[in-house]
C-alpha cells in the first residue's frame, strides 16, 4: 500500500511538472490582428546568450529592421543579441525589395525564420514575432524568466493596402514625442498610413514660411483656450522619418474652405466676412462708403477674425473669389509637399456650411488641380466627391454614403472611415468620461463587427482604397485621454482592415485582445476594458 501511494505521489507531480512546462500554441498567443494562416508545431525557440540575427538581404532598411528587432530583445533578455549578415539564429530574409507586404514567419527549435519580397513584409513579421513572446518582453522592467516562442509557421498579408488612423493635432496640439508614440501604437498593428489633421478653425499647427503668421498667430491657441502649439518644418521632417522608418506613411491635411478660422485670424486680407458662431459680422469687415465725383462705392475693408476656441464646426470659409486665397494654397501646399515623399495630400473639403453650393465646386476643383501640380494625390472628405474629381484622387466616406457612391461611379476610390463604426473619438457608452456621441457610441464589438466591402450599397472591395480609424481630440488633452479612446478599437479596426471578413471571428477576437490588455497594462498604456471582454 505504501508502494502504492508513493508511486500514486510521484505520478501526480510528474503530472503537474508536465503541465507547467508545457508551452502555449502559436495560435494561442493573442496575435493582433489575426495573420491568414497560423500552423502551430511541436516545440519552442528560445532566445539564451549565442543567440544573433542575421540579415539575408540589402538596404538600410533591412538594417533598421533587425536593430530593432535586436534592441527589443536586447532590452528584456540582457543578451547582445548581435547583428551580421553571416549567420544567425535569427534570419530576416528579404528576398526583393517589391514592396510586398505579406510575410513568412517560420519557427522552429534552433532557428526563426522571416521572409518577404518587401522590407515592410520583413517589418510585420517582426511585429508577429514579438507579439508570440511572453507579455513581458515590451514592458518597460521586464521580470527574468525564459523567452521563448513557441514553434510554428504563420503566412501572412494585408486585406487592404491602405491601413491607417487619423490624429486631429488642431484642436488640442500634440507634440512630436506624442505623435511618435502614436506611430510606434500604430506600427505594433501593421498599420501603415497616419493621417494628420493640421488645421482647423482652433488651430494652424505646421509652419509655412511663406506665410509665417498661420503658426505665429492661427497656431496661438487651441480648444479651451490653452497655449496650442506648432510643428516647425523640422518637427515635420523628423516625423515624417520616424514614420517611416516603421513603414508608415505620413498624410497632411490642410482643412479647407470651411474649419478654417485659423487663417482668417491669422490674415485679415483672406477673411471672407464670416465671423464666429452667433457672431456679428461687422466685427469682422466693415463697409465703408467713399465719394467720387457723384458716386458713392462701398469697400470692403478686411479684419482678422478672431481666435476660437470652441467645438462648433461649419462657420467659417476661405473666400473663394479672392486670388489671394489660391495664392495662399499654392504656397502651403508647395511647402508641405517639398517635406512629405508621399503620395498624398488631404484638402479637407467636410462642414463647409456656410460656402455656397456653386463657390464650393469651383474651389474644390481648383484646389485639386493645385495639389496636382506639385506632384500630389488629392484626399478629401466625402463631400469633395460632389464635385468633378480628378482621375485618382480619393473621397474619405465619414457620412454620406451617397457622396461614396458618386465618387465610385466617377470612377475614384473610397476610403472606408464610417463615423458610426471608425471613429475613435466616440464615447463608448454613456457613462464614457471623455468622448463625443454625436455620432455614435461605439463600443468595441460594434468596432469590430462591420464589413469595409459590404458597409455601403453600391461599394464594393473594388472600390475601396482602404480603412482608416479617425481620432479627433475636441475632449483629447493628452496622451492618457489618447490612449484611453483608442485602445482596444484601433486594434479591433487594424483586424478589418488586415484580416479578410471571413476568417474574422468575434469569439476569437475577444480572447486575443484580452491577451493584448495584459501587454497594454504592463507598458503602462491607458485602456478602455469593454465588459464585453473577459480581461
Amino acid at each position: 500500500m505504501k508502494k502504492f501511494k508513493l508511486a500514486f505521489a510521484m505520478s501526480i507531480v510528474l503530472l503537474v511538472t508536465a503541465c507547467q512546462n508545457q508551452k502555449e500554441s502559436l495560435d494561442a498567443v493573442g496575435i493582433m490582428p489575426l495573420p491568414a494562416s497560423v500552423v502551430p508545431a511541436s516545440g519552442s525557440f528560445q532566445v539564451n546568450e549565442s543567440t544573433s540575427i542575421q540579415i539575408s538581404g540589402a538596404g538600410e532598411e533591412l538594417s533598421f529592421i533587425a536593430d530593432y528587432l535586436a534592441q527589443k530583445l536586447r532590452n528584456a533578455t540582457g543578451f547582445a543579441i548581435p547583428v551580421s549578415g553571416d549567420a544567425g539564429s535569427i534570419v530576416l530574409d528579404l528576398k526583393s525589395n517589391s514592396g510586398d507586404e505579406s510575410y513568412e514567419l517560420e519557427i522552429g527549435e534552433e532557428k526563426i525564420v522571416i521572409s518577404s519580397n518587401g522590407a515592410s513584409g520583413i517589418f510585420y513579421g517582426v511585429q508577429t514575432l514579438l507579439q508570440a513572446f511572453p507579455a513581458e518582453l515590451l514592458a518597460p522592467n521586464p521580470s527574468n524568466q525564459t523567452w521563448e516562442v513557441p514553434a510554428g509557421k504563420i503566412v501572412d498579408k494585408p486585406e487592404y493596402a491602405y491601413r491607417g488612423s487619423m490624429l486631429d493635432v488642431s484642436r488640442h496640439f500634440m507634440g512630436v514625442e506624442e505623435v511618435k508614440h502614436y506611430i510606434d501604437l500604430m506600427a505594433e498593428l501593421k498599420l501603415n498610413y497616419l493621417h494628420l489633421h493640421l488645421t482647423d478653425d482652433q488651430g494652424w499647427r505646421i509652419e509655412i514660411k511663406s506665410w509665417p503668421k498661420l503658426t505665429e498667430i492661427g497656431g496661438s491657441t487651441q480648444v479651451g483656450g490653452g497655449e496650442g502649439g506648432y510643428y516647425t518644418q523640422e518637427d515635420y521632417v523628423d516625423i515624417v522619418k520616424y514614420a517611416s522608418q516603421r513603414f508608415i506613411t505620413i498624410v497632411p491635411e490642410v482643412d479647407m474652405p470651411g474649419h478654417t478660422n485659423a487663417i482668417l485670424a491669422s490674415y485679415g486680407e483672406l477673411n471672407s466676412g464670416i465671423n464666429l458662431p452667433d457672431g456679428d459680422t461687422e466685427t469682422v469687415t466693415k463697409s465703408v462708403e467713399r465719394a467720387e465725383g457723384d458716386l458713392k462705392k462701398s469697400n470692403i475693408i478686411r479684419e482678422p477674425a478672431e481666435l476660437y476656441t470652441g467645438i462648433e464646426v461649419g462657420f467659417s470659409t476661405l473666400d473663394t473669389d479672392l486670388e489671394l486665397t489660391y495664392q495662399l494654397i499654392d504656397d502651403v501646399v508647395r511647402e508641405l509637399s517639398a517635406i512629405t515623399p508621399g503620395p498624398y495630400f488631404h484638402i479637407g473639403g467636410d462642414e463647409s456650411h456656410v460656402t455656397k453650393k456653386d463657390d464650393y465646386i469651383y474651389f474644390i476643383e481648383r484646389v485639386q488641380e493645385i495639389v496636382k501640380s506639385h506632384g500630389k494625390t488629392s484626399i478629401g472628405w466625402d463631400e469633395i466627391a460632389t464635385t468633378t474629381l480628378l482621375p485618382g484622387n480619393v473621397a474619405q466616406f465619414w457620412a454620406m454614403a451617397d457622396n461614396a457612391k458618386l465618387a465610385q461611379e466617377q470612377g475614384n476610390q473610397v476610403l472606408m472611415s464610417p463615423a458610426k463604426k471608425a471613429y475613435l473619438d466616440m464615447q463608448y457608452d454613456s457613462t464614457t468620461r471623455i468622448g463625443l456621441h454625436w455620432a455614435a457610441y461605439i463600443e468595441l464589438d460594434s468596432a469590430y463587427l462591420w464589413d469595409p466591402a459590404n458597409y455601403t450599397e453600391g461599394i464594393s472591395k473594388k472600390d475601396i482604397l482602404g480603412v482608416e480609424a479617425p481620432l479627433w481630440t475636441e475632449t483629447v488633452v493628452n496622451r492618457d485621454d489618447l490612449e484611453y479612446l483608442v485602445f482596444p478599437r484601433l486594434a479591433a479596426i487594424a483586424e478589418v482592415a488586415w484580416t479578410p471578413t471571413e476568417k474574422r471571428n468575434w469569439e476569437s477576437f475577444k480572447k486575443r485582445i484580452a491577451i493584448q490588455g495584459k501587454r497594454w497594462e504592463l507598458r503602462d498604456i491607458n485602456f478602455y476594458k469593454s465588459p464585453k471582454v473577459e480581461w
